[in-house]
């Protein structure tokens, strides 16, 4: 753009030229600056271009990044479960191999997987191999949460020969059934023995009953040490399964427990698991107000979830409204959709202004799969002109197996782009109606 004082020089040499040669020089002088704006201005639309795109590129980084984690991650998490159900299953080989894959990782599982590695070696009799796993452990880990549970397993390596003891084997067999048993004994006797079993070097199994018989009980002093676990008081694997039963059992104290753990801890896994919890124990209070204030996107995006599976229609919709972040708005109409809220998940497929949160509920009204989303669908196509959201509506009723609306709308169709999108899916629909249509066209009807 030309800026007021070269707009007001070039009136002034207009105005004052007298001859031919004057007003060619003055033509000339606006042209050049014309010529000089404009080549100023490509230069600073080209230059937003350029932002823009690294913008985006930046962005897409960031995305592949976080993508990258979360597949490490459940990589992580896939092979720490099969190793516990190795070890469940007593196949101690298979256990090792699972825990050094996890280990491998170098994620936040290393230093439970070091334990449990060392678990199964002693159990292979390979008592040198287990020492040194747990010696790496405590060097490595100093401030690992398994340490208590090393030490322990540590002075039964050292105190056993080196072989596998089978009646060792078979003693498991039994502490199973007796921890049973603890179930309808007296909480005074039973509480201080299933504790012990907590704090001891049992296996995962063994652990997980005695933590399970605990909160079955009614008494006082065994939902104490259900809370200390929960808190923290033993490690990572307990306190997941301590938090799932507060959860599980419910009621005032119980929801008051997990709620002073989630103000406590900064661990992401804990307050998803809190939150989990939350859910199964119907707080919807407690979840809504994770999803309004939590500062992590990731657990934010983890609440919002919850109050999908809870069926929070309402809470969802006014979370939405209020709302101007377009990641959060991502997560409450996947929520909707989890929650079955096909109402206003056809609202904002019809009316939201921002193209992609549009898509977006297209799409899930796709994989809804009801009568009423199919026409509610049929409807969009008809009454929109983005050709981005009719191509939307098309593949949603494609994955709806609806023959009968894509050929309906194909028969009306009037642009070949489109009507040829509609056949493409067609030709793989194995439908009738579908078919019937195709034919129609090989016969030139």
């Amino acid at each position: 753009m030309l800026g007021a004082a070269t707009i007001a020089a070039l009136f002034a040499s207009t105005a004052s030229a007298q001859t031919a040669s004057d007003w060619t020089a003055a033509t000339a002088a606006w042209r050049a600056a014309a010529d000089s704006a404009a080549a100023t201005w490509q230069s600073s639309r080209d230059q937003s271009e350029r932002d823009r795109d690294a913008a985006e590129r930046a962005r897409d980084a960031a995305q592949r990044e976080r993508d990258n984690a979360q597949r490490d991650r459940d990589r992580e998490a896939s092979y720490y479960d099969a190793g516990q159900g190795d070890l469940d299953s007593a196949r101690w080989d298979r256990a090792v191999q699972r825990f050094d894959q996890v280990i491998a990782l170098k994620g936040a599982k290393v230093d439970a997987a070091m334990y449990w590695k060392a678990y199964a070696q002693n159990k292979l009799g390979q008592r040198p191999e287990a020492l040194a796993t747990l010696g790496s452990l405590t060097k490595d880990y100093p401030k690992s949460r398994y340490l208590n549970d090393a030490k322990a397993l540590e002075v039964e390596v050292r105190s056993r020969s080196g072989g596998v003891d089978p009646a060792q084997e078979s003693d498991e067999d039994l502490k199973l059934i007796a921890i049973q048993a603890l179930q309808n004994s007296d909480a005074e006797q039973a509480v201080p023995m299933l504790q012990k079993v907590l704090q001891g070097t049992g296996s995962p199994r063994l652990k997980a009953r005695a933590l399970f018989v605990l909160a079955q009980s009614n008494s006082q002093k065994a939902r104490d040490v259900l809370v200390s676990v929960a808190k923290g008081g033993s490690n990572p694997d307990l306190q997941m399964n301590a938090i799932k039963y507060l959860g599980v059992h419910g009621g005032k104290e119980n929801r008051a427990a997990l709620a002073e753990i989630y103000g406590s801890t900064s661990d992401v896994d804990v307050k998803k698991r809190i939150l989990s919890s939350f859910m199964v124990a119907g707080d919807k209070e407690r979840v809504l107000s994770a999803a309004q204030s939590e500062q992590n996107p990731e657990l934010r995006a983890e609440a919002v979830r919850q109050l999908g599976v809870m069926g929070a229609n309402d809470e969802l919709w006014s979370l939405y409204q209020k709302d101007s972040s377009v990641d959060v708005k991502k997560q409450i109409i996947r929520a909707m959709f989890t929650g079955g809220n096909a109402s206003r998940l056809i609202e904002l497929a019809k009316a939201e202004q921002n193209p992609e949160l549009r898509l977006l509920a297209v799409r899930n009204l796709g994989i809804m799969g009801s009568k009423q989303t199919a026409d509610a669908l049929v409807e969009i196509y008809g009454t929109s002109k983005d050709a981005e959201v009719r191509k939307a509506v098309i593949n949603s009723l494609f994955v709806q197996n609806n023959a009968e609306a894509l050929v309906a709308l194909a028969r009306k169709e009037s642009d070949p782009s489109m009507k040829k999108e509609m056949v493409s899916k067609l030709s793989v629909m194995h439908s009738k109606a579908a078919t019937d249509y195709l034919m129609e066209i090989l016969n030139g009807k």
